[in-house]
């Protein structure tokens, strides 16, 4: 019985070994990715117990997926393969300074034909957290429906429901739409955490008050502001601060960084930790990703964890 269930599309990542664009570098190494992915890893590093809803392709990629989940213990129970579409895949590039530039090949991919009857054979009991983001709702119409249905189940049990906009707005038909439905699905959530930018694109403000005090008048109770490297404001009841982040010295790529916060925030709601502890572990955790070249490799084990933080005080 998993403490956490989350729905989302894992990629076979490709990551460029040499800098450049990614048309004119030659050599990749495979990894994998997808922000709920990335949650789910990060989570079971802590030692908690995470299902993961996903499609993938029958196909060589959506096997490697499989066993990398295995073998990160995530349990695969709700994982389903599908003879006719493909796995996702994206790419990504190297480089020093900046974001890296990516590549999506995720269009009718094996998630995306997901539909809402695909979720009334999850069982949540015992469930404790829902966490689900803004991405599985702009791959398809079935996949919006889908996470529609997972919200209304887990809200009609008494699960409490963490949710991450992510935007991509390369993903959804316009931009209105997507501000509409994240905005729709974030009244059924217990607590949200949008970045600053989101913000200002979800809400038309990108001052972190403004933005808690849309969410608030929406009916979401806990609001956790992402401001990068500066830290983090929190809405709690209305009880508001702002959470300064941990100094890093070298940004190898913030691909990540928002998943590994979401890390701390959901592990610290696990272990019944209050908002604020919760928030300052999700700082730390997004701190330590950044210096990491993977989407996920530098989420931490609860004793690296441990360690960084005694380290940084």
């Amino acid at each position: 019985m998993s403490d956490v269930i989350l729905f989302g599309e894992p990629m076979a990542l490709f990551i460029a070994k040499d800098e450049g664009n990614i048309d004119e570098v030659k050599n990749f190494k495979r990894s994998l990715a997808g922000a709920e992915v990335n949650v789910c890893i990060g989570l079971t590093r802590l030692q908690h117990k995470v299902s993961y809803i996903t499609r993938l392709g029958e196909d060589p990629l959506g096997k490697y997926i499989k066993r990398y989940l295995e073998e990160e213990r995530i349990s695969t129970e709700f994982v389903t393969f599908d003879k006719l579409n493909k796995t996702g895949i994206m790419l990504k590039s190297k480089v020093l300074v900046g974001d890296p530039e990516t590549a999506y090949y995720r269009k009718d991919s094996a998630f995306s034909k997901m539909k809402a009857e695909d979720i009334e054979a999850i069982d949540l009991e015992g469930v404790r957290l829902l966490h689900i983001t803004g991405i599985p709702p702009a791959l398809s119409q079935g996949c919006r429906e889908a996470t529609y249905r997972l919200m209304d189940r887990a809200k009609e049990k008494g699960i409490f429901i963490t949710f991450d906009p992510n935007l991509r707005l390369v993903l959804w038909e316009s931009k209105e739409v997507m501000i509409e439905v994240i905005n729709g699905l974030a009244r059924k959530c217990d607590l949200i955490l949008p970045g600053i930018e989101e913000g200002l694109i979800l809400t038309g403000s990108s001052s972190p008050e403004k933005i808690a005090d849309f969410y608030n008048e929406l009916g979401v109770n806990e609001i956790v502001v992402k401001c990068g490297g500066k830290g983090a404001y929190v809405r709690n009841n209305n009880e508001s601060y702002f959470q300064r982040g941990f100094k890093v010295d070298k940004v190898i790529d913030t691909v990540g960084a928002g998943d590994g916060f979401a890390v701390g925030i959901i592990s610290g709601k696990l272990e019944s930790l209050n908002l604020k502890e919760s928030v300052i572990r999700a700082n730390a955790i997004g701190a330590i990703q950044v210096t990491f070249e993977s989407d996920n490799e530098g989420l931490p084990t609860r004793e690296k964890l441990i360690k960084y933080m005694e380290s940084n005080v």
